[in-house]
């Protein structure tokens, strides 16, 4: 394994590889890193944008929405519409945030009015993979999940409370033309894992925070 150092900070290439179909893979720390990363995200979004997170339960859909909405000039305190199934907030664009785990079947979508809600603001549907097939051609897929996914599907193989809070954040290659203006390896620089043959002092400035390992 080849470390590179870059200006007195060592860069250890990832354990973590790049699973089939994943375009940008980055880390973060805790749940605090999560919404900055969600923060620096939404600067890129435009009107029309549909995220829709999956990935292991608890591992941080609703605080990277909330990251989100900060990012967006929200005020209001965001919380997971895992009962009324959706919520709306405004800020530099409407924020849609919609959850639909406890959603039986794809027909009950249609009282969602999915296809009004994402024309108008960025749109957030937690567990969205659900209704894979009513979504929207153009979506962006991020998967959350824990890197040390223990035998009952959490985090208990952590060795510490750091790997405890650690997440990774998978963005699944973005579907549709809409997504293909969005350069996200830009947009969460600092926060990417590297595959070995990527990491190079050229890659990182000295003012850059390594990606949490």
């Amino acid at each position: 394994m080849i470390s590179v150092l870059v200006t007195g900070v060592v860069l250890t290439p990832s354990p973590y590889p790049y699973p089939v179909g994943v375009n940008v893979l980055v880390a973060t720390a805790g749940p605090e890193d999560t919404r900055e990363l969600a923060a620096a995200l939404a600067d890129a979004l435009v009107d029309g944008d549909l995220l829709v997170l999956t990935g292991d339960l608890g591992a941080g859909k609703t605080c990277f929405t909330q990251g989100l909405g900060h990012g967006l000039g929200i005020g209001d305190r965001i919380t997971s519409p895992t009962f009324t199934l959706a919520n709306r907030y405004q800020g530099r664009l409407v924020l849609n945030h919609l959850d639909v785990y406890r959603l039986n079947s794809v027909a009950e979508t249609l009282d969602l009015g999915l296809g009004e809600l994402t024309e108008d603001g960025v749109t957030v549907i937690e567990w969205g993979d659900k209704i894979n097939e009513v979504l929207p051609q153009d979506h962006l897929l991020i998967r959350l999940r824990y890197p040390d996914l223990g035998p009952e599907g959490d985090n208990t193989n952590a060795v510490d409370d750091a790997a405890f809070d650690r997440r990774l954040i998978e963005f699944v290659s973005p579907s549709g033309p809409m997504w293909g203006g969005h350069d996200l390896r830009t947009v969460l620089r600092r926060w990417l894992v590297s595959a070995a043959d990527e990491v190079s002092a050229d890659d990182v400035s000295a003012n850059d925070e390594v990606p949490a390992e």
